[in-house]
Parts: C-alpha cells; structure tokens; sequence
C-alpha cells in the first residue's frame, strides 16, 4: 500500500461510501472520500510532482483514478504535454462520475479551444462509450458559444452508441444548448439524427430546467417521439 493509499483510506467515510455506491452504478471499489477531499490531495500534488505521482500511479481504488484526474486538471503544464497526459488518462475512465469530474474541472480548455476541439474529434468517433461522453462533456461545458453551435450539432448527429451514459450525455448537452440558444436548437430538434431515446432525453431535461418558460415546455413536451 503507498502513501496516497493510506491518506484516502484514512479520509474515506463510511456513510459517504453508501451514499456515493448507489449513485455510480458498477463501481465496486469506491472507498467514500468526498471529491472537495480528492481535489485539495490534486491540487497539492500538482504543486510538488505531478509527474511522478502519475507515473507511479495505481488503479486499485475509485478515488485513486478520480485523483489523477483531478491533479492532470491542476497541472500548471504546456498544452502539448497535457494532452499526453489526457491521452493516457482518459482510457481509465469507466463512470460518469471520474468522466464528468475531470471534464468540469479541465479548465485548460477554456484557453485552447482550437486545439482541444481537433483533440477531441478522435474521441467523439470512437466505438468506446466514455471515450465519447468525455468529449461531449467537455464540449457542453466548454463550447456552448454561437460560433461552434454547427460544429457541436453536427458532432452529435454522428453519435451511434447504445450506451445509456453516452445518450444521456449528448441529451444533457443538447438541453444546454436549447437553454442557451433556443432557436437555433429548436431548430436543430426539428431536423436531426438522434436516435429517439436521446431525442426524447432532450426533450425531457429541456423541461426540467428553470430557465425555459412554462409555454416552451409545453411545446416541448409535444415533440415527443415514440420510443422504437
């Protein structure tokens, strides 16, 4: 057992464990440190050898990945070798949970958004469920503008995969969109590829939001498709 090791089992808390296990579903090695926690450990190790912890790295607990996420996310780094990093993290990502934590916190994107949207195309085409959710998290966080709206709805037409966490997250993302810019989205709802789960998905977290009026939902609400 390292150091790293001990200090997140020593945080871990019983209760939280409970708490967190019910929400990420077919994660078995989640210990029950807080992810503010993990952040704080992330951001002291950035500080003193991000390197070196990431190339000694292990894998055995939840927390263990969420936390090299979360330290790549505070690298004070070159654009070019974060992406390597990125490249050999996102492979271990296998919840929505370590997926939607790094993308919210990767704030380098904000200053290269050329580059990550050519860094994300490899990622949105693969045949890997959170290869894609990564990039289309990171593309609602990131991207909602009006200059990338095109590229963003063409990026989930091309999206094919039966995973519920990938069509949740283009859903997501494609409520955000609607939340942003409404006609152009509205417009995007009446001519589209999504399959009807996620087109329904859409519909439904549109209505869920505080920020679209009660006459919009209703409109919403009666694009409805049949679910085949």
């Amino acid at each position: 057992m390292n150091e790293i090791q001990k200090e997140l089992i020593s945080l871990s808390q019983e209760k939280y464990q409970k708490f967190a296990s019910a929400l990420i579903p077919n994660v078995d090695n989640l210990l029950g440190v807080r992810i503010p926690v993990i952040h704080k450990i992330a951001k002291r190790i950035a500080k003193d050898d991000a390197f070196l912890y990431l190339q000694t790295a292990t894998d055995l607990y939840f927390e263990e990945t969420m936390l090299q996420g979360l330290v790549i996310c505070n690298m004070k780094e070159d654009l070019d070798i974060i992406l390597k990093q990125i490249k050999l993290f996102v492979p271990k990502i296998n919840n929505w949970s370590v997926c939607d934590s790094f993308c919210t916190h990767l704030k380098v994107v904000k200053a290269n958004k050329n580059e990550f949207w050519d860094f994300l195309q490899t990622y949105i085409s693969s045949n890997n469920a959170y290869d894609i959710r990564f990039a289309v998290v990171i593309m609602l966080f990131y991207y909602i503008e009006e200059n990338y709206l095109d590229q963003l709805f063409s990026a989930f037409n091309k999206i094919n995969h039966q995973d519920y966490y990938v069509k949740m997250s283009v859903a997501w993302a494609v409520s955000m969109c609607f939340v942003k810019y409404p006609d152009e989205t509205m417009a995007y709802l009446k001519n589209n590829n999504l399959d009807n789960f996620t087109y329904n998905k859409s519909l439904q977290k549109i209505r869920e939001s505080l920020k679209v009026d009660k006459d919009t939902k209703e409109i919403i609400k009666s694009m409805k498709k049949a679910n085949l």
